[in-house]
């Protein structure tokens, strides 16, 4: 027999008020939380290439004039693919490697939508520097099935380095900040700025600092450090005017820092810090490590070297809150508002004179050959005057033509800004006033004046050849040897000042003599670039070659028990070149040998063991309206597409009755089907007009975009 069938629902509701039970009333399921809402499918909002919205911002940028906000950056922070793009730059930064667009894993791709959701939701704020909960994970962060107690999980969260989930939010932001500011940034700043860097710097010193006399040098690097959050946010606000962003970047400069997240700086160390720090670095250097599958490879030896080198105004990095790496970016926006308040006391300052032998006029902008002698042996009443500055990072340079009387006024005057607009006063220690034939140190260069005795030739009246003898001075830029001897001694690669003498290279003592030739050879490479353009480029870059082919050589003495420097360069030549196995060992065979065969590399020579092998001083001319190439491109495009410029680019064109290539081509074309001839002299003929034609349009439009 089947069971009997339950009784309907409707019958169990009449019957229960019989029997006095109460029905259970089921209350209503409460909503899902926003963060675990159905999460939409990410591959159908991976529609869009990330680097064409990024140009398109790029182009509304520059297209946006300065002097309003610019609106709506939400629409791009919204994007899933500027999401995934900095979640590929971040795992760049923590694994070594960027990962394919295709290779990212389907819980990632949900994983960066709950980040994109908390990112700009406004209430609750974003949870900058989160121990636990994390909405995004590090794939380099191996998962931990160990137990621990309370007190060690405690002292881990409290000394955890900033999470992942921040590294790609911080990606994002600079993403769509950057763009924002660059346009509006003033041409003078050079630090934390595409295509810009120390090199444009120093050609600036050089192409236009040839004629001053006092200069200010102003180490702003305390009031950068101590901005408050109101002061980074109002100048913020200033250029970025959405709410999410404004939001987002608020809750970054006010959210608290764990004291454990932030490590400790060199100069806050004492003495016996430093060396049991020494020590330990020292200890784990010389212990041989494996590394993991997906650990990242440490730098090479040789670009370790190269980052000791780094001068003292490129060490300091700001840092904000939990900003990360767009604290630079948001001190250049700070410091924009001094930049812009110099350029209008330069424009206040320059009285041209006549009696003077350079910027006699206001439009006159001096000598850019800094080969040519410029004749200003001193200033007085009757010269010009004229000041200009520029600036890396924290640091201020200013160039004054004039008494030191305006100096101490412009001096005052800077100290005041800053007092005014940052709310903070540099010390009187860090804005000092110098003349040029002290020499001025900046970026590991000394700016000074050579002064030169010329011959004049010149025709005089009657067709005569008159020879005097003149005096004239150059600015020179040299590169600070002092300065390069103390970066050795940091290294441990020299010991002493005044006389130095060269150290074994004691990390390279287990690697071959092939390998640490090519480490060394890339580290004197780089070296000869980063002293393009000092004066002294070969005395500089042959005491750096003198240095590492001395350390090589005590290093490879010690190695093969040789003794003695002049044991191996008698044996591997003077460019270590030669191999040193096989005139310790008889019983191996030839390295030629070896070579032939694949088991050895080929042992490449120390550059530049000789004077004559070492480049010279780049003097390439840096006109002083220069802009990097990708705002040039920026700015050419934009003119393309205003359709004023346009038609006048056409009329242009149909003024000098002027054919396109198109035009011509189908002409040819027509001509070879009708004739059935190809015609090689008309082809020749029009190329000719092709060429002249070319160069005709390219001056009209040069004209058209210089207006």
């Amino acid at each position: 027999t089947s069971p009997p069938m339950p009784p309907p629902r409707a019958a169990l509701r009449r019957l229960l008020p019989a029997t006095g039970i109460q029905p259970i009333r089921r209350r209503p399921a409460p909503p899902p939380p926003a963060d675990q809402s159905p999460l939409p499918d990410p591959y159908a909002l991976l529609v869009h290439d990330p680097i064409d919205l990024l140009s398109s911002l790029w182009r509304r940028a520059f297209a946006h004039p300065p002097s309003t906000p610019f609106p709506n950056l939400s629409g791009y922070a919204s994007r899933l693919d500027l999401w995934l793009l900095s979640y590929q730059r971040a795992c760049a930064h923590a694994t070594g490697s960027f990962p394919p667009r295709q290779a990212v894993p389907l819980p990632t791709l949900h994983s960066l939508l709950r980040l994109r959701a908390a990112a700009l939701r406004r209430h609750p704020a974003f949870p900058w520097g989160a121990s636990t909960h994390l909405l995004l994970r590090s794939p380099a962060d191996a998962p931990s099935t160990v137990p621990v107690s309370r007190r060690k999980l405690t002292a881990r969260l409290a000394n955890a380095p900033p999470p992942f989930q921040d590294h790609v939010v911080q990606e994002l932001l600079l993403l769509l900040l950057e763009p924002v500011f660059e346009p509006r940034f003033s041409p003078k700043s050079h630090a934390f700025r595409p295509g810009r860097g120390p090199h444009t710097a120093i050609r600036s010193v050089r192409s236009g600092f040839a004629g001053y006399l006092w200069f200010i040098t102003a180490d702003l690097t305390t009031v950068v450090d101590a901005l408050s959050s109101d002061t980074i946010l109002s100048c913020v606000e200033r250029a970025v005017s959405d709410r999410k962003v404004l939001s987002l970047l608020k809750s970054a400069l006010n959210a608290p820092v764990r004291p454990g997240s932030v490590p400790p700086r060199e100069k806050d160390l004492d003495g016996l810090s430093k060396k049991r720090l020494k020590r330990k670095v020292l200890r784990k250097s010389r212990k041989k490590k494996v590394l993991n599958e997906d650990e990242p490879k440490p730098d090479p030896y040789w670009l370790r070297l190269f980052f000791g080198f780094a001068p003292e105004q490129a060490c300091h990095v700001p840092e904000y809150g939990h900003c990360g790496i767009i604290s630079p970016l948001l001190a250049n926006v700070c410091l924009n508002e001094l930049d812009w308040w110099m350029e209008e006391r330069i424009n206040e300052y320059f009285r041209p004179s006549r009696h003077d032998s350079i910027w006699k006029e206001a439009g006159d902008e001096g000598c850019h050959n800094p080969s040519w002698p410029e004749f200003v042996p001193s200033s007085g009443r009757e010269k010009t005057r004229k000041m200009d500055f520029l600036r890396f990072g924290s640091h201020v340079l200013i160039g004054v033509r004039g008494p030191r009387e305006d100096a101490v006024e412009i001096r005052r005057q800077l100290m005041e800004f800053c007092e005014r607009t940052f709310g903070l006063r540099p010390e009187n220690s860090s804005v000092e006033i110098e003349h040029i034939t002290r020499g001025i140190e900046f970026l590991d260069h000394v700016i000074a004046r050579r002064v030169i005795y010329p011959t004049l030739r010149y025709t005089a009246s009657g067709g005569n050849i008159v020879s005097e003898k003149g005096i004239g001075t150059l600015l020179s830029v040299t590169a600070s040897l002092q300065r390069c001897i103390r970066h050795f001694r940091k290294l441990e690669l020299v010991k002493g000042d005044r006389d130095p003498e060269p150290l074994p290279c004691s990390p390279m003592l287990y690697s071959g003599q092939a390998h640490t030739n090519s480490q060394m050879n890339k580290f004197l490479e780089t070296m000869a670039d980063w002293y393009r353009y000092a004066d002294n480029r070969k005395k500089i870059v042959g005491f750096c070659a003198y240095v590492i082919r001395s350390s090589l050589a005590k290093l490879y003495a010690a190695r093969y028990r040789l003794k003695s420097r002049a044991k191996v360069y008698k044996i591997a030549s003077r460019d270590l070149s030669r191999p040193l196995r096989e005139s310790t060992n008889n019983d191996a065979p030839e390295y030629s040998d070896l070579l032939r065969m694949g088991v050895v590399d080929i042992i490449e020579g120390v550059q530049f063991a000789r004077m004559s092998s070492i480049p010279s001083c780049d003097y390439t001319t840096f006109p002083r309206n220069w802009v990097p190439h990708h705002e040039l491109v920026l700015h050419e495009y934009i003119k393309l597409q205003d359709p004023k410029f346009f038609c006048e680019l056409h009329k242009t064109i149909k003024r000098r009755e002027i054919s396109s290539p198109q035009d011509d081509v189908s002409k040819m074309v027509w001509h070879y089907k009708v004739h059935g001839v190809y015609d090689n002299n008309r082809v020749s003929k029009k190329l000719n007009e092709w060429r002249s034609n070319d160069e005709a349009v390219n001056g009209d439009t040069q004209l058209l975009l210089d207006k």
